[in-house]
């Protein structure tokens, strides 16, 4: 190991807020003597979109002011603080470098515009002697393992995941080390409050099938307990399309989208699971599932901010409408589709919906109401509590006809509840209204 500098690293966190498994971490106590965090509440995400939606609705952001409370505590453990602000990042972190006489600052490597906006303002407002170091930290199979061109990526996710599983081997997760308590700084920022971020407090709805809290001790309690205590993991093929209850699929997700937990934790978990109790193909489908996570990120980095237009990655000239009367009633759980209807409600009440909800009530926006498939991802973005940029994106450009689906194919919604609702249990649960 190369011998620390006596210099003072920075590292921002953004959707990387954990301290397992993570590489810029790792870089920052690897190469300086001194180590301070931040992580910025950035108000331009608690705005109001283009589409009228607040970029980050309640249940995210109560999501968020857990995970990193938590992820706070967790870096004292190792005697790093975390300053906290609810400021951009453009606007303070010049200051910080000032304050601390920082050499470097280490961050998530992000691709898409408005964090690349934010790195370019920074970048601006910084001396140039101060190091700037970058790394893709959100990934299954690293993008250094898996091209030197973007452009090569297929467009097809089988020809791409079949690739990987043959010719590309998934790295090891890093080590962090606790650094001497003289590494401490005094702190007196504080995580905002809900109130803060604009939001009054509420209490989730006691039906939802995400009744977890934010954080990566949260995270990492919930794969004890899908992994090793109900071994329900072992079954997850059969359940993963499930409507009701916390265990019909592993929901990482929330986790893994703000990087409380990364994916090659996961994966070194299923393997753990599998060398004691068996492999099996409900273990290898969280895995499969991972690479169609990586995948929506490769596309990403592929085609840019076309996957924000209207067109999608195809460039197709379809009619899109904007009927502000139609979207309400897809909100609001109005449509003429019960079963749509009661993923909506579940959407509204909770801020999560299964992954069959999300494929029916997205096709059902987009290929029988004909509505511009955008409006339905910004709505996605703001109330989702797993919302990822690339992944909502590129599931909707998928649905709408405009990504990844070679078939171009449109849900039979009611099918599709007699298939996976057939009791109406789902349906009853968020329909049903109750006097008392």
């Amino acid at each position: 190991m190369q011998e620390k500098q006596n210099t003072t690293g920075l590292i921002w966190f953004r959707n990387n807020l954990r301290i397992q498994d993570n590489i810029l971490l790792k870089k920052a106590i690897d190469n300086n003597i001194k180590v301070i965090a931040v992580y910025f509440f950035d108000p331009k995400y608690f705005s109001e979109d283009s589409f009228g939606f607040k970029k980050t609705e309640k249940y995210r952001a109560k999501f968020l002011i857990e995970t990193v409370t938590d992820l706070k505590q967790n870096l004292a453990d190792l005697n790093i603080t975390l300053l906290t602000y609810f400021e951009s990042p453009e606007n303070k972190i010049s200051s910080l470098v000032d304050d601390f006489s920082i050499d470097a600052i280490y961050t998530q490597k992000e691709w898409t515009k408005e964090e690349v906006d934010s790195n370019i303002l920074i970048k601006k407002s910084i001396s140039s002697k101060v190091k700037f170091v970058e790394d893709y930290d959100q990934f299954l199979y690293h993008p250094e393992t898996v091209s030197k061109n973007f452009q090569n990526i297929p467009d097809v996710f089988t020809a791409f995941r079949k690739k990987l599983e043959k010719y590309v081997a998934i790295k090891e997760e890093v080590t962090i080390v606790k650094l001497s308590e003289s590494n401490k700084i005094e702190n007196n920022t504080k995580v905002p409050t809900l109130e803060e971020l604009g939001f009054a407090n509420f209490t989730t709805n006691s039906k939802t099938a995400f009744p977890f809290k934010g954080g990566e001790t949260e995270a990492l309690k919930r794969i004890e307990h899908y992994f090793f205590e109900s071994k329900k993991v072992g079954f997850y093929k059969q359940t993963r399309n499930g409507l009701v209850g916390k265990d019909y699929s592993t929901k990482f997700s929330p986790w893994l989208a703000n990087g409380s937990i990364s994916a090659k934790t996961i994966y070194h978990q299923v393997k753990k699971y599998e060398a004691q109790f068996g492999a099996n193909q409900s273990t290898y489908w969280v895995i499969f599932e991972l690479i169609w996570r990586d995948y929506f990120k490769y596309i990403s980095l592929k085609y840019d901010s076309k996957i924000f237009k209207i067109g999608g990655i195809l460039d197709r000239d379809y009619h899109w409408n904007s009927n502000k009367e139609i979207i309400q009633q897809w909100i609001n759980g109005e449509t003429k589709d019960d079963f749509v209807n009661a993923n909506m409600l579940e959407l509204k009440e909770t801020g999560w919906m299964s992954n069959r909800g999300r494929q029916n009530v997205a096709s059902y926006f987009a290929k029988e109401l004909l509505q511009d498939w955008r409006i339905g991802a910004a709505y996605f973005e703001s109330l989702l509590l797993d919302y990822d940029v690339h992944s909502n994106y590129g599931n909707w450009m998928y649905v709408a006809g405009v990504g990844n689906d070679p078939r171009d194919r449109k849900f039979n919604t009611q099918l599709q509840a007699q298939n996976y609702d057939s009791d109406y249990k789902f349906r009853k649960l968020w329909l049903e209204k109750t006097l008392f």
